[in-house]
């Protein structure tokens, strides 16, 4: 592609393109009466920024996007209802493409070839460019690899689908502890929105936060203290589906996974699953080293005094000899007007 050839990153992975060019359909968008009554040729470029190595790596159908439903969406759109501007037909192209399971960024270009100008001219068109937080999608999206996120940020993709316990969903909504975390940018206004954003997750309902502790970081390079709070939910979602959005959440707000133990805008941990115990190579509930991190474990017991987790037990006296490794940012949190970070 020469039209929009800067690549998008997921997790600071550069994922592959998938392009649907030329799709040609009869239209009726326009601001003159006339392009409204007999219509005109549109057509349209659409790039969607998806992971193709899964799908290729056992040429798997079933991983893979499907092209003919890029093209089928787009084409509903142009021949769809009107609108007076093709930038509104590109936007409900890019949002039709993004709805789509494993897209994660769409190119589109409208072309309006007959557009009724007063001089001769080639083409008319309009380009934009819309991932799963500018389109708006993903709270109501089960964005991130269902299968996990591992450190290395290629692993994930190669990773074959799984089925075991934690692809179970509830019968009930379940109680879950999250924990949350950052030390790049605006960290409490990233976790203020992370904890907004959780609770627009059809399948999540947001109960309770902790108060916002600051923590030094856990080894890895030198790097800045970080911002933590844990959050009480609960989720209708299989254990794995809930990390998945957490994922997702976390690439929402620019999280990169290129140095183990590195600095990140967002970190979000599934600490306890309703009591769950179990491991497999992408999820291990509850977390394996939550019982030995002050910044879990001490907004943990502030927020619920008598908390246990399994296979450690009550958790109160552990958070008290690790309560000096902590400092108080906010309590309560969030608070309406945010607090200092520094």
């Amino acid at each position: 592609m020469t039209w929009m050839s800067t690549p998008y990153m997921r997790s600071g992975v550069e994922l592959d393109r998938l392009a649907v060019e030329g799709i040609r359909v009869n239209g009726y968008h326009g601001v003159l009466e006339s392009e409204r009554e007999t219509g005109q040729v549109f057509k349209a470029d659409v790039v969607a920024h998806v992971s193709t190595r899964a799908a290729a790596a056992n040429d798997d159908l079933s991983r893979a996007i499907n092209y003919s439903t890029i093209a089928d969406r787009a084409a509903e759109v142009l021949a769809g209802d009107p609108s007076q501007l093709i930038e509104t037909v590109a936007e409900h192209i890019a949002l039709a493409v993004l709805e789509m399971d494993g897209v994660f960024c769409v190119d589109v270009r409208v072309h309006k070839p007959q557009a009724p100008l007063h001089v001769e001219f080639k083409d008319v068109s309009v380009t934009i460019r819309r991932d799963v937080r500018t389109g708006g999608l993903w709270a109501d999206k089960r964005i991130g690899s269902s299968a996990g996120m591992p450190d290395d940020p290629l692993a994930f993709d190669a990773q074959p689908p799984m089925s075991d316990q934690f692809d179970q969903r509830p019968v009930r909504p379940v109680p879950v502890l999250l924990a949350l975390g950052g030390n790049v940018g605006d960290v409490e206004q990233t976790l203020r929105e992370a904890v907004e954003e959780l609770g627009r997750i059809p399948g999540i309902r947001v109960l309770k936060t902790s108060a916002l502790v600051k923590s030094a970081p856990d080894g890895g390079p030198p790097q800045p203290d970080y911002l933590n709070a844990v959050v009480r939910i609960e989720s209708e979602m299989s254990p794995r589906e809930l990390l998945g959005a957490c994922h997702g959440l976390e690439i929402v707000h620019d999280r990169e996974r290129t140095e183990a133990n590195g600095p990140r805008t967002l970190d979000i941990d599934i600490v306890d699953f309703d009591g769950a115990v179990g491991e497999t190579p992408d999820l291990t509930l509850p977390h394996p080293r939550a019982k030995g991190r002050a910044f879990v474990l001490v907004p943990w017991a502030h927020l619920e005094p008598d908390a246990q987790m399994p296979g450690v037990g009550p958790i109160a006296e552990l958070a008290r000899a690790m309560a000096q490794s902590v400092t108080l940012v906010a309590d309560p949190w969030p608070a309406k007007t945010p607090s200092a970070t520094a």
